[in-house]
């Protein structure tokens, strides 16, 4: 029986090719056209399997099952995001992020709001271990604070996921964390401990910066009317109370606890709609708010009263308390709730879920037929120094990103590549760097990186939860861009640098 041919290793030349012709796709219809990035993506998988079929010579069946690996590697996080979608419905109809919205603007004030919201994104995360999980509850109520602390939503969302991927990073009960010690062969605890070198710093800077960009809305005076307004417009839609706060910190709890991911939420989801069932919601609208999301009625009544008299019937005969209050603001108070509240379901993720399954495709097809492979190994044999070595690592878990399509291919694929150079590795009269180097380095791009990439995995879904397109938060998700650079810098100053033979030498003395 004849062998099957399995094809050959691409050129530098066509791998770059490849590179390009992707680049300039999804760039040029995203920035330029204003598309979604959905055809793009499938457009440039049906180019990169022609190059590996007619140039190449890989069979179709080979090609085929490369785009169903890369797909199932990312099953979990596709089931994931379907509850997610699901829980911020019940959520949002049951009243629990009206809650917390409603009690953060009694709480927070605009000087100390964007710190606040690193600070208690990064807590949450840390716990849970998860930013998915983070941007998904608090996340979502600290955007609607911001809102009604007059905080633009880019900004806010910038500090949320800067937090909740410190979070994420940093925590034993991540994946990502526990990972890229899997990959580069090293301990869980040593990979956390050598990433405060990078970490840490960055972190300081994010919350000075946080701090200071702070004091810019401290300066403006507090709205109190309007805060006012849309606490009340949130009681007459929802059932607004302490008890709101009871399935987010049960989510917590059970993530702290090492529940998995998927039971936890689904818990989580459970106890929303139990709740909105306890209030006398029908259990078809429960049902619904589950399947298509949460559509909020008497905020969109409220935004398109013709008068305060049209206002007042809309809020089932409440007329509104407080000074100062007019038409225009009502229509305004009203249209931002609309717009943050009417969210949720699992039909609300489909958007997001076909994204990342064209993104994995493309992928899967990248790593079977060894494009990226090609361009990494000869980035590495351009490598003299550790920062170069380092630099290259976080370089290639960025393209990684971007034309892999997943944090998790972004960790997996570099840290095989360079695994064995970082064991080879010699520079002044030193060999062999330690392998929580390379995982260190893995965590610093390769995690961080994704959320700011649209059609990854990370991006797409933080953008459909917070509602911010990534290049619009980018700037803001201080943390994810800076670290990279940090780690890279104190790599060249010497500084956090850990050699086998040292650690070594460190065990044999204790």
């Amino acid at each position: 029986m004849a062998e099957e041919k399995v094809g050959r290793k691409p050129s530098f030349i066509e791998a770059s090719l490849v590179l390009v012709v992707i680049a300039v796709v999804i760039s040029g219809s995203v920035l330029k056209l204003g598309l979604d990035a959905h055809v793009p993506i499938f457009l440039c998988a049906v180019f990169t399997a022609f190059m590996g079929i007619f140039v190449l010579k890989y069979p179709w069946k080979k090609i085929e099952n490369g785009m169903i690996n890369g797909i199932m590697i990312a099953m979990q996080a596709i089931l994931i995001l379907t509850i997610v979608g699901s829980m911020i419905g019940a959520w949002v109809q049951s009243g629990v992020v009206p809650s917390l919205i409603y009690y953060g603007l009694d709480l927070l004030s605009p000087g100390f709001f964007l710190l606040a919201t690193l600070l208690v994104c990064s807590i949450v995360s840390l716990a849970t271990g998860s930013s998915w999980t983070t941007t998904g509850t608090v996340g979502i109520a600290m955007m609607g604070i911001a809102a009604g602390l007059g905080i633009p939503a880019h900004i806010t969302a910038g500090f949320i996921i800067s937090g909740a991927y410190f979070g994420d990073k940093m925590s034993p009960l991540s994946d990502t964390t526990n990972l890229a010690p899997a990959v580069a062969g090293n301990d869980l605890f040593d990979h956390i401990r050598a990433m405060l070198w990078t970490t840490g710093p960055t972190y300081i800077i994010v919350a000075v910066i946080a701090g200071f960009m702070g004091m810019k809305y401290a300066g403006g005076a507090l709205d109190a009317s309007k805060i006012s307004l849309i606490q009340q417009v949130m009681q007459a839609e929802f059932h607004v109370s302490l008890l709101g706060f009871i399935p987010p910190v049960l989510v917590i709890i059970m993530a702290t606890a090492k529940v998995p991911a998927i039971p936890g939420l689904i818990i989580g989801m459970l106890a929303g709609s139990v709740m909105s069932l306890f209030q006398g919601v029908g259990l078809a609208d429960v049902m619904g708010a589950l399947h298509y999301g949460y559509e909020t009625s008497i905020a969109n009544a409220v935004s398109e009263a013709g008068s305060m008299e049209a206002v007042t019937e809309a809020l089932k005969g409440v007329a509104l308390v407080g000074d100062n209050i007019s038409l225009d603001m009502v229509h305004e108070v009203g249209s931002l709730l609309a717009d943050l509240l009417t969210r949720g379901g699992l039909d609300g993720m489909m958007w997001t879920i076909s994204l990342i399954l064209l993104a994995l495709a493309l992928g899967g097809i990248m790593e079977t037929c060894g494009f990226l492979e090609v361009l990494l190994e000869k980035i590495l044999k351009m490598v003299t120094t550790v920062g170069g070595l380092v630099t290259a690592v976080i370089a290639s878990c960025i393209f990684s990103n971007l034309f892999l399509g997943d944090q998790y291919l972004a960790i997996v694929m570099p840290g095989r590549l360079f695994k064995t150079g970082f064991e080879n590795f010699e520079y002044k009269g030193k060999k062999g760097l330690a392998p929580r180097m390379l995982s260190r380095s893995l965590e610093d791009a390769g995690t961080l990186t994704s959320a700011l990439v649209p059609w990854n995995t990370c991006g797409a879904y933080q953008s459909s939860v917070l509602g911010v397109h990534p290049f619009a938060y980018a700037p803001y998700a201080i943390l994810n861009w800076l670290n990279p650079i940090v780690a890279i810098t104190i790599t060249y100053l010497g500084i956090g640098v850990f050699w086998k033979e040292d650690i070594e030498d460190n065990k044999e003395e204790s």
